[in-house]
């Protein structure tokens, strides 16, 4: 998931059968709420608001168009796929009780829970599902994740068909069909307000053992289609549409402001203890003198603040430092000079100094890279060692280059978010370039959520930036398959390589752990080979939490906030907090 955003533990293929044959019998996430106590639980969170600032505010929140890490952590408060991940970032049941594959994986099929309600109380049944699925896959739809379901029979064919009408026809009705609602005997559903419409079955093009898996992401989260219609293109900047099926309500949503939710009592699982309150600061310094004024109770913990942080009795007892699942890289736009130059894109690599990066502007909150997938995960590669910070290799880059020179670069420009911090950064590293290459970047920082939405698309994309990528759950497919195949987010960069496409294809299918692992290196080490950005860090989740919040489970994925993994289980001492005003 992009960073500024998004699964289950999928190991090796192995691992992901072995979990393929328990999910069937796998106990429920976690438990109902009780009979009648739906009023009583309102009553109880009515004093209790987790206030935390999440920076940037989305430019989308739209489930099968949203992609970045602000945009998830919204809603994932809002709806919920047929599966999620728990605390162990192990795949299990949410909105579908069970699920079963067919013997070679071809085909899988959900169980929905019985009785699943949206928040309004109208029913949710499986062809919600269906319609969400399909709808991300939809070429009109131009979603973000559109790619993450191409193991759906007819799903590549209708998302690329074009301005082929007939291609287009056909590709759609034959992923109604790979895309089935139906009763549990197989009956036909006959609309949304069929309760009996329980199930929905997915017919894959190839084996797909590890579509549970996929099947947790906002892609599949099921927003009303009578809403997304009636209220156009911008039809989620309106609270009252974000009808869902998650343990919240979205009450408020001011643009650039901040998004207030309530706990949803119509929750097949346990109704939450607080009411959540989003602020939008991208301001990290003045987010910090909030949170320090008890304006907020978490906050993310910047590298400017460390120091004072730790220097602090109180502080540093409330700071939350653990490992992360994201790699931030400088990106080079393939298609805009001089990065259409591979020694260009060597030659920056080369001169950038991550250690004195990390040191120096991080203050340590991060560890430096030159490879994708970071350590702790599947597919990592420590061995990895090319474009690492070399003066005179960046120097001996630019003279075997086109340009022979960088006096005969044409201009660059680095564009950015625009926060007084991220300016003093960004100085940092123009300087830094100066110094090794003698090189002048201009710099151009823009307002923050303009700088989400250029960066979405090949057209609109920046010469140069720096943006990330987290974990939506960990196996080397989420790292590699997913971003980098032709198509995919690097596209936005214009990345495209065919040999990496065929070896990624083989590794997506390959059954066998050994063989899928080594093909997975070896499209790691492919991609590397063209540098096609500058590997530069892997970052740690740093929070600030009051003391008088309680019941946060962490996992590495806690790219948003931390505790979102089970917003449930979260409370707060509300004697102490309002002893703290």
């Amino acid at each position: 998931m992009s960073m500024n955003r998004r699964g289950g533990l999928l190991l090796a293929m192995l691992a992901i059968v072995v979990l393929l044959l328990s999910a069937c019998t796998a106990p429920v996430a976690a438990p109902a709420a009780p009979a009648g106590g739906e009023s009583g639980g309102e009553a109880a969170v009515a004093d209790k608001v987790l206030r935390i600032n999440l920076g940037t505010f989305p430019d989308m929140l739209d489930p099968q168009k949203s992609s970045f890490v602000n945009e998830i952590a919204n809603l994932k408060l809002v709806y919920e796929g047929l599966t999620r991940q728990d605390g162990e970032l192990a795949t299990v049941p949410a909105a579908a009780e069970s699920w079963a594959y067919n013997d070679d994986a071809t085909q899988l099929t959900f169980t929905l829970r019985n009785g699943l309600l949206y928040s309004d109380g109208t029913p949710l049944n499986a062809e919600r599902f269906a319609y969400s699925i399909r709808r991300n896959i939809d070429p009109a739809t131009a979603g973000e994740y559109a790619a993450i379901t191409d193991e759906i029979l007819g799903a590549p064919e209708w998302r690329g068909c074009g301005e082929d009408a007939a291609a287009c026809e056909a590709a759609k009705a034959q992923v109604m069909e790979s895309v089935k609602a139906s009763h549990a005997d197989g009956a036909a559903c006959t609309g949304y307000d069929d309760v009996e419409c329980n199930t929905l079955t997915l017919t894959f093009s190839r084996p797909a053992p590890y579509f549970h898996v996929v099947a947790s992401l906002w892609v599949t989260f099921p927003a009303k289609e009578e809403l997304i219609t009636a209220g156009g293109e911008n039809w989620w900047l309106d609270a009252a549409n974000h009808i869902g099926n998650g343990p919240f309500v979205m009450d408020i949503l001011e643009q650039g402001v901040r998004a207030f939710y309530k706990p949803n009592a119509n929750y097949w699982g346990e109704v939450p203890k607080v009411s959540i309150d989003f602020a939008f600061i991208t301001d990290s310094a003045v987010a910090f003198e909030a949170y320090k004024n008890n304006e907020f109770d978490i906050v993310g913990l910047a590298a400017e603040d460390l120091e004072v942080v730790q220097a602090d009795p109180q502080l540093s007892q409330e700071a939350n430092i653990y490992p992360g699942s994201c790699t931030f890289a400088v990106m080079f736009h393939q298609l805009k000079e001089p990065f259409t130059d591979q020694k260009v894109r060597e030659a920056f690599a080369y001169a950038l100094d991550r250690e004195a990066w990390v040191k120096d502007v991080l203050r340590g909150l991060g560890s430096p890279t030159l490879t994708w997938i970071p350590p702790g995960y599947p597919g990592y590669d420590a061995e990895e060692n090319r474009w690492g910070f070399d003066p005179e290799a960046a120097k001996l880059a630019i003279a075997e280059s086109s340009y022979g020179s960088v006096e005969n670069l044409p201009a660059i420009t680095a564009t950015f978010s625009d926060t007084p911090r991220n300016r003093t950064r960004w100085e940092w590293l123009a300087a830094k370039w100066k110094e090794v290459l003698g090189v002048d970047i201009a710099l151009d920082p823009v307002e923050s959520t303009t700088f989400t939405a250029l960066t979405k698309d090949i057209n609109t994309a920046p010469q140069m930036f720096i943006l990330g990528w987290c974990a939506d759950y960990p196996d080397q497919q989420n790292w590699l398959s997913v971003y980098w195949k032709t198509g995919a987010f690097g596209e936005r960069i214009g990345y495209s390589n065919p040999d990496l496409d065929a070896l990624l294809e083989k590794a997506d299918v390959e059954l066998d752990p050994v063989t899928r692992a080594q093909l997975y290196a070896d499209a790691q080490r492919l991609l590397t080979d063209g540098a096609p950005v500058a590997f530069m860090w892997n970052n740690v989740n740093a929070y600030l939490v009051k003391p008088w919040v309680s019941g946060i489970i962490k996992t590495p994925q806690d790219s948003g906030w931390p505790g979102d993994i089970a917003p449930w289980t979260i409370d707060i001492d509300t004697a102490a907090q309002a002893a703290a005003q």
